[in-house]
């Protein structure tokens, strides 16, 4: 059977011991991020307004991957409306890691820190507003070891952009979705899964 992410986030939750989580977490990290796919626009008014995406003037679903340090998919949430927040679709369908994992992420996830304390996540500094000036806001400057940091963390948060890479090969997945939205999660689901197959083979061989 494909090791799909519902299977493999099954398995997370059978893990017991500090070896079993590194061996599905090498290192102990995990990478969280959005992807969107565009669908054809609806004919009822209500789908055609939750589905559109005002900053790219089309239709669009989105879909959060969670991955290991070697591109395996081990959790896919179902999809959501376009205009979904990254984080807002993390609350709505977190990947519930083990605790000794630590989620890197980028400032699409700003407030998890607070929201969930106990929580092992890295997140990249962001530039603070320090309110309006003559010509606009003005924003503080980052130091030059907090733009390090960002570079490195963007240079390991690479490894989830290969896999939403992956995924997006696949017509289904990567041009417009022209199915019924009810088979959507269905068909993200069994691509991830064929990925996950590839990725597995490679490791093993």
């Amino acid at each position: 059977m494909l090791p799909t992410p519902i299977k493999q986030h099954q398995k997370i939750q059978r893990l017991q011991t500090l070896r079993e989580v590194e061996a599905l977490f090498p290192g102990f990290e995990a990478f969280i991020d959005a992807t969107e796919q565009e669908i054809p626009r609806h004919k009822n008014k209500h789908k055609r307004k939750i589905h559109y995406s005002g900053k790219k003037k089309r239709h669009f679903v989105k879909t959060q991957l969670t991955v290991n340090k070697q591109g395996l998919i081990v959790h896919k949430s179902p999809h959501a409306k376009a205009s979904t927040h990254d984080y807002v679709l993390y609350n709505y369908s977190h990947p519930n890691l083990p605790k000794e994992v630590t989620s890197k992420l980028d400032l699409g996830y700003l407030g998890i820190e607070m929201d969930y304390p106990g929580l092992k996540v890295v997140l990249p500094f962001e530039k603070k507003n320090l309110g309006r000036g003559k010509k606009g806001v003005k924003a503080q400057m980052l130091s030059l070891e907090q733009k390090l940091f960002n570079k490195l963390l963007a240079s390991v948060r690479v490894v989830v952009e290969h896999s939403n890479s992956r995924v997006k090969k696949f017509r289904v997945f990567g041009e417009e979705f022209r199915n019924r939205l009810k088979n959507y999660d269905v068909m993200t689901g069994i691509v991830c899964g064929i990925v996950n197959f590839r990725i597995s083979g490679t490791l093993t061989a």
